[in-house]
């Protein structure tokens, strides 16, 4: 990077505001992204994967009232959206949410299938998403590009062609700083290892629950790569103090074990008067290697919660003990 990016502790996730798994109002996203803002929150990520570029439009139309040199704001590229041919007329807007006889996403998100996403990791095909982005936004420039799930996709063609497109962005002074947004931490270290990168948003894989089994957060620090951590609450099983039965991991059903293991947890965060989200948030800022914690929302309510438990208080006796059971590494 240029200059360090200031990221600060907390960061906002945009794929809640895509209407990830639910459809949500123009209004109430507007009022999630005020949240963030009014909560301290600084830097912004979003994908044009979210929603086939709904999140991009919504934080955008929020973040162009915003000063310019406040913000840190990142997208991704990989995917580019294809409108679909047929699906709507041509003077239909490209941010309908609702639209008679059309399908939905078959991706997770509650939005009109009026496009289609193709995988295109070329230096072509990256600039082309990143000016894409530009124009969902409104704005003149992003700060940050991550090659998104390159893991998902093609790895060997992410490093081989889309991890050097990225280093030419950046050199051509387009983006100030590249990384990879990825789940795997195995994959993540092959990205490390393979290019100059100067983040890693790393999804799921450095939690209160599991931590990577390969020395990804160790070279992150020898390499000078810092690492966005996103997924602190491994999709919502460590996200209240009382885990449910039917609680989420990983985008689906926890396993047992998993549930298992989240309430030993919980039991022992109670007893040092912590409640396991809030450990969760701040474990996940634990490591050298961790520059940022980024979490979505799909409330205002969530924001001002996610805000508080970082702000809060929390006994070094915690972990500590969590240490000692061997539920965290040393």
């Amino acid at each position: 990077m240029s200059a360090p990016l200031r990221l600060g502790s907390l960061g906002f996730g945009g794929a809640g505001i895509g209407n990830l798994y639910r459809a949500m109002p123009d209004s109430r996203a507007t009022a999630i992204v005020e949240a963030a803002w009014d909560a301290g929150i600084r830097y912004f990520d979003t994908a044009p994967h979210y929603g086939l570029g709904l999140s991009e439009r919504r934080l955008g139309r929020v973040l162009q009232g915003k000063p310019r040199h406040e913000f840190v704001l990142s997208t991704k590229v990989g995917r580019l959206l294809v409108p679909h041919q047929g699906v709507l007329t041509g003077d239909t807007p490209p941010d309908i949410r609702t639209a008679q006889d059309v399908p939905r996403d078959p991706e997770g998100f509650d939005v009109p299938a009026v496009s289609r996403r193709i995988w295109d990791f070329s230096e072509q095909g990256i600039r082309q998403s990143l000016e894409e982005s530009l124009e969902r936004l409104g704005l003149d420039h992003v700060d940050i590009a991550y090659l998104h799930d390159a893991d998902v996709h093609d790895l060997a063609a992410g490093i081989r062609d889309g991890l050097p497109a990225l280093e030419k962005l950046r050199s051509e002074g387009l983006v100030r700083a590249i990384g990879v947004g990825i789940n795997s931490a195995e994959a993540a270290l092959e990205c490390v290892e393979a290019a100059s990168l100067d983040l890693v948003m790393l999804a799921g894989r450095y939690t209160l629950l599991e931590q990577p089994q390969v020395p990804l957060l160790e070279r992150c620090v020898e390499k000078g790569t810092g690492v966005v951590n996103v997924g602190a609450y491994n999709s919502g099983l460590l996200a209240r103090q009382d885990v449910p039965d039917d609680a989420h991991y990983n985008y689906g059903q926890a396993p047992h074990a998993k549930i298992e293991r989240a309430r030993q947890l919980a039991g022992i965060c109670a007893r040092f008067g912590v409640e396991l989200p809030t450990a969760a948030l701040q474990f996940g800022l634990r490591h050298p290697a961790v520059v940022n914690v980024t979490v979505g929302a799909t409330s205002p309510d969530q924001i001002r919660d996610n805000a508080a438990r970082m702000a809060e208080e929390v006994p070094g006796e915690l972990w500590a003990e969590l240490l000692r059971q061997e539920l965290i590494p040393s």
